[in-house]
């Protein structure tokens, strides 16, 4: 992850290309952005946009060059969506961030401030490129808040009815309702706590939302057939790191991103080949939102 951010910083001015890091890191693409949001606090296009506006808002207070040009600079296409960006950022446009700079220079006082929160320590300043500060710091917890316990599981090898859904990964929920449709029919969902689990192949940072592949899919029996529209998949046995998330789907991403880049991180073990997938314990039918049980389940080695 340090390498990674190095090169992030070390070339603000370019696209980032998140296969080839994850690549570096030797992890899958949705691996390694879990891994870098939990440990850094930001995914790699957060980090490089704030360290873009910090720039921006440096050459506002310290040069004359145009709005314009330095909203090009931070990778903004107008004038209008950079003022957008910065507002949100900092709460006033970057004329009234200038025109600050100005009367506190005029006036002796200090420059505003530039640097944007950030966990992992990292801003810009002009000698970001040979002085790189990182700060992989321990998360603190708000009252009521807790570190997540790991427990590491050997499971058995699992056969799974799956439905493909391509698409924004808070949309699975279509996926989920026509295996139901099908599987219900064919007699593959026990009466008695159908074990039902997702399982997410994409990095949704390096992949259009509308490319997005996930499949809903259901535990099913050895030997039973499967009607069409259902493909049958195989998790591999092996040894699992389970983290369970209570409470709303929404926060889903949150979590994995604590598994991964806070237990992981300072564990003995690395990613294992299987697939990582969540099963759910409980839904929406049976359990309020804030009692929605997950359980996430990380390969290791």
């Amino acid at each position: 992850m340090r390498t990674a951010l190095e090169r992030i910083v070390r070339a603000l001015d370019d696209a980032l290309d998140l296969g080839e890091l994850a690549r570096q890191a030797a992890l899958s693409p949705l691996h390694f952005h879990r891994i870098f949001r939990g440990m850094l606090g930001e995914t790699p296009l957060e980090l490089q946009r704030r360290l873009r506006l910090e720039r921006a808002a440096a050459r506002l207070a310290e040069s004359d060059a145009s709005v314009t040009s330095i909203a090009f600079d931070a990778g903004y296409e107008t004038h209008e969506s950079f003022t957008r960006a910065f507002r949100s950022a900092y709460s006033v446009s970057p004329s009234e961030f200038r025109a600050r700079a100005r009367q506190a220079r005029s006036s002796c006082q200090g420059l505003p401030r530039y640097e944007l929160a950030a966990r992992c320590g990292v801003h810009f300043h002009a000698q970001l490129a040979s002085e790189l500060t990182i700060s992989f710091a321990q998360r603190t917890f708000a009252p009521g808040d807790h570190p997540m316990q790991i427990e590491i599981e050997d499971m058995p090898e699992m056969r799974v009815a799956a439905v493909r859904h391509v698409g924004p990964y808070n949309t699975i929920s279509e996926a989920f309702a026509r295996l139901g449709e099908l599987a219900g029919p064919a007699g593959l969902v026990p009466e008695q706590a159908p074990t039902m689990l997702a399982i997410y192949h994409d990095d949704p940072e390096a992949t259009p939302q509308a490319e997005l592949r996930s499949d809903a899919a259901l535990v099913v029996p050895e030997g039973k057939p499967l009607p069409p529209g259902l493909t049958e998949l195989r998790i591999a046995a092996g040894r699992y790191a389970r983290g369970t998330h209570i409470g709303p789907y929404t926060l889903l991403g949150d979590a994995w991103a604590r598994l991964m880049g806070e237990w992981l991180a300072q564990s003995e073990h690395r990613v294992g080949s299987a697939m990582s997938y969540e099963i759910y314990r409980n839904t929406p039918l049976t359990a309020p939102e804030s009692e929605l049980r997950t359980d996430l389940y990380l390969p290791i080695a």
